[in-house]
């Protein structure tokens, strides 16, 4: 059973232990490096309570912790004030290939009906194909695709994909 659930801010170390697995997987791509206390750390955690348009969830399967989702307002893009931003996801390895991350997805997509910019490493080809196939089954109009898009990652350029989901019905 898939369960998405919003992290209160008692629970914000929880999720910033998730967030360094995370770090962990994305160095591959990021060439990151920990700090001097073994750590990668994550600068906007804390704004997840103290900013509107930030929307922290953690995802359940079976009532454990699978992966989170972070949520906020930060396009790099869309400069419309009310699009949102797929800023974090994911999923531990033992969740993946089971169709869970997908739903997680599509489930937190859909609480948020609007406009959205979804930015994805270059140099992440599955996650490509998993946003592509995400976006495609919410999508509710044509979705654009900017190539380049600077000052997101540290050695690359991203791709952003923008498109708008409907209302639940």
């Amino acid at each position: 059973m898939l369960e998405i659930v919003r992290v209160e801010e008692e629970q914000r170390e929880i999720l910033a232990h998730l967030i360094e697995l995370y770090e962990y997987d994305f160095s591959e791509y990021e060439n990151s490096d920990v700090n001097s206390y073994g750590l990668y750390g994550y600068s906007y955690l804390d704004y997840y309570w103290t900013e509107e348009n930030r929307h922290p969830y953690f995802i359940k399967v079976n009532g454990k912790l699978a992966g989170f989702v972070m949520v906020c307002g930060f396009c790099y893009v869309a400069k419309e004030p009310d699009t949102l931003c797929m800023s974090e996801f994911f999923v531990m390895k033992k969740y993946r290939r089971q169709g869970i991350g997908k739903k997680a997805a599509i489930e937190v997509l859909k609480k948020h009906p609007g406009k959205w910019e979804l930015m994805v490493h270059p140099n992440n080809p599955v996650s490509h194909k998993f946003w592509k196939s995400v976006i495609a089954e919410v999508a509710v109009n044509e979705v654009r695709e900017v190539t380049g898009v600077e000052d997101v990652y540290d050695a690359a350029l991203g791709t952003a994909y923008l498109f708008e989901v409907s209302p639940a019905e």
